[in-house]
């Protein structure tokens, strides 16, 4: 049964949200770092300790969130749903036979 949508415009559409994921990462993996450098400060009451944890963890949390929902979008892609697209785009098919 043919799909409406197209399964390369899904993976082409991941593929720059990692990219766009892979440039920003090391920016926001900065606030984990200045947390935890933050929890060196002298005499820093223990509630706040705790706080400077709870933001490394956040962090460490939505990195790994994002990369999850990208996986999950990959795979939910049907299996062998982009090589036939491809495969019918170059014999000139407009319906996608999936």
């Amino acid at each position: 049964m043919p799909i409406r949508w197209s399964a390369v415009e899904v993976s082409e559409a991941m593929d720059k949200a990692e990219a766009e994921f892979n440039k920003a990462q090391p920016y926001v993996q900065k606030i984990e770092d200045i947390a935890r450098e933050a929890r060196g400060i002298r005499n820093l009451p223990g509630y706040l300790d705790q706080d400077l944890v709870r933001v490394a963890y956040e962090v460490q949390n939505f990195l790994a969130r994002c990369r999850s929902a990208i996986n999950s979008v990959r795979s939910s892609i049907p299996a062998g749903a982009i090589e036939t697209e491809r495969q019918a785009t170059k014999q000139g098919k407009t319906e996608k036979l999936i």
